[in-house]
């Protein structure tokens, strides 16, 4: 008698995600402090709003993309490529605006805005490869098995 070992498959992608997120809100607060305590109220709010720029714009990405990769895996190539070009096209509008706003230099240091998107992105992709690598994502559903319940499924050992 064998024992049938019950195949759950449980979604790691989110798992991955969530760890990265995790790693970037941690690094956000982090360089916030740090610009607090190193150049004053400016430079926590620049750092402060780069590092949320980053974060929010990863999240909503890499998120949209993992939820068309459940639904529809055939279209989620495409779903990515599009979602980077629109990442980078929101990241370059929220810059533009923000310097025509003259909130840059006045209200937020331009420096620690561009070191918070910096560290939180470095560490975003950091971690996400980290926690990918070391993910059990299996390559491949195996099909129920078409073995009669009560006899034993051997594979042909050797030649005869």
């Amino acid at each position: 008698m064998t024992t049938e070992s019950k195949q759950v498959t449980r979604p790691q992608g989110m798992s991955v995600l969530l760890g990265a997120a995790a790693a970037g809100l941690v690094v956000a607060i982090a360089i916030t402090v740090v610009g607090g305590l190193a150049a004053g109220s400016t430079a926590a709010y620049g750092a402060l709003t780069g590092a949320a720029l980053a974060l929010a714009v990863f999240m909503v990405g890499s998120f949209s993309v993992d939820a068309v990769a459940r639904a529809m895996p055939s279209a989620s190539l495409l779903v990515a490529m599009l979602t980077y070009t629109l990442q980078v096209v929101v990241m370059a509008l929220v810059f533009v605006a923000l310097n025509r706003s003259g909130l840059l230099d006045e209200t937020l240091d331009r420096r620690w805005l561009a070191a918070g998107v910096i560290a939180v992105t470095v560490t975003w992709l950091i971690g996400q490869i980290w926690l990918t690598t070391r993910a059990r994502i299996p390559v491949y559903d195996l099909p129920a098995s078409s073995v009669p319940e009560g006899t034993v499924e051997r594979p042909d050992v050797g030649a005869r």
